[in-house]
């Protein structure tokens, strides 16, 4: 014990030297986490709260118009911007250029035209089934003119999609109006009363949203508890940086050769330093975590929640730092030189990270990642943490993503040895 106590000891004072390696652990993650947080969350707000600014060029001076602009201003998801004038069409490029509005909405000269004669087309084709009416075939089709979309490139085609089904909800809107308007008017030869209208138009069924929860709760997962799990996992697998090149430092001075001489083993060695950085990467779960609960609201973005199950929030986090320091260690007794640690085990922390889910939500990846994203150990770890934070599971509901991550920490271990003993260095 005498022994463990010492060369912890020396691990520390080795790692309290390492400036560089600090900063990577510690400053580094914080910063991803407060910055990728901020930008997702006004991502969220821009999506979910925030009016998108919107010009429109209204060329039509019909009813169907004025109710498509009338409803897109009761909607709330847009800041209308009109532009008049011969000129218009400069008038929207320039102002997006300028980027004073990302996208623009053109309505046609016969909007109105086009709009009531295709829904008396409609009327008479549906009297004509009724039998109210004669033969529609003599009705001649009316071709409406479409809307010009305007966007600005920088817009993702995501967010496009979701302005352009906005807009064919609105468009939909005023399309069924003027079909019921017109078929009340062919069957009871007056106008449809507007409260009546409003009852037909306006009966829509209400959507109840609620997130799946292991223990019950309603609780709306929000980009704080997406963003501080995954890169409080990232952080603790970046200790690469610092444990990889403090184990090739020890071969490249003689250490290993020097224990070798002592009533000592190597082996004491590797427990010290698996014994001090987890208890970094419990520190830097510390950290991350105090930052969500603390900073961030005085910072206006989303508190993180805390799971209830603290005991297994520990027991998470302690595995996924023992795999994350395993995984160093095994860095480091294969290099040769620490710039090798150093850029292969980045590298590598990337690219695990990338298909583990960490930088791209694993529901976003293709089908053929479903396999490869499970010899990721970072999935693992994202995984178990969701079910707490996310999911609102105990321990016991998590097992079946820890007890991958004990496979890896054993197989890594397991490489480690064969490692250092085909190197002779035990």
């Amino acid at each position: 014990m005498y022994k463990l106590r010492a060369t912890i000891l020396k691990d520390i004072r080795i790692l309290t030297r390492d400036r560089v390696g600090l900063i990577l652990m510690f400053v580094m993650p914080i910063v991803l986490a407060i910055v990728i947080t901020a930008v997702q969350n006004s991502t969220f707000e821009l999506v979910n709260d925030s009016k998108v600014p919107l010009l429109l060029c209204n060329k039509d001076n019909g009813a169907a118009s004025r109710q498509l602009i009338a409803s897109l201003e009761k909607m709330g998801r847009f800041q209308l911007t009109q532009i008049t004038g011969d000129n218009s069409d400069q008038q929207i490029r320039e102002k997006m250029r300028l980027k004073d509005a990302l996208v623009a909405v053109v309505i046609p000269a016969d909007f109105s035209a086009g709009i009531d004669a295709k829904s008396q087309q409609v009327a008479r084709k549906a009297l004509n089934d009724f039998g109210v009416q004669g033969d529609s075939s003599t009705i001649a089709s009316q071709v409406l003119q479409p809307l010009t979309f305007y966007y600005h490139p920088v817009l993702q085609q995501s967010f496009r999609n979701s302005l352009q089904g906005a807009l064919r909800s609105v468009l939909q809107l005023v399309e069924s109006r003027e079909i019921v308007k017109t078929l009340y008017l062919s069957l009871n030869e007056k106008e449809l009363p507007l409260e009546l209208e409003n009852d037909i138009i306006n009966n829509q069924v209400v959507i109840n949203e609620v997130p799946v929860s292991r223990d019950g709760s309603r609780n709306i997962p929000n980009a704080t508890q997406h963003n501080i799990p995954a890169w409080t996992v990232f952080a603790m697998f970046f200790v690469v940086i610092s444990l990889g090149s403090s184990v090739v430092r020890e071969k490249l001075n003689g250490s290993f050769v020097r224990l070798k001489t002592l009533p000592t083993s190597y082996l004491v060695a590797l427990v010290s330093k698996q014994v001090t950085y987890m208890g970094v990467t419990l520190a830097q779960a510390g950290v991350i975590f105090a930052i969500g609960v603390y900073l961030f609201p005085a910072m206006g973005l989303p508190q993180l929640n805390l799971p209830s199950d603290i005991s297994g929030l520990l027991i998470v986090t302690l595995i996924c730092g023992w795999c994350a320091v395993s995984y160093a260690i095994c860095i480091g007794v294969f290099a040769q030189t620490q710039e090798q640690a150093n850029g292969f085990g980045a590298v590598t922390i990337v690219i695990l990270a990338a298909i583990g889910g960490v930088l791209v939500p694993s529901f976003a990846m293709p089908s053929s990642f479903n396999f490869i994203m499970k010899f990721s150990p970072l999935h693992w770890c994202l995984e178990a943490y969701y079910g707490l934070f996310l999911e609102g599971g105990k321990l016991k509901d998590i097992l079946m993503n820890i007890l991958p991550l004990s496979i890896m920490i054993i197989f890594i271990q397991a490489i480690t040895l064969w490692g250092l003993k085909r190197k002779n260095l035990i």
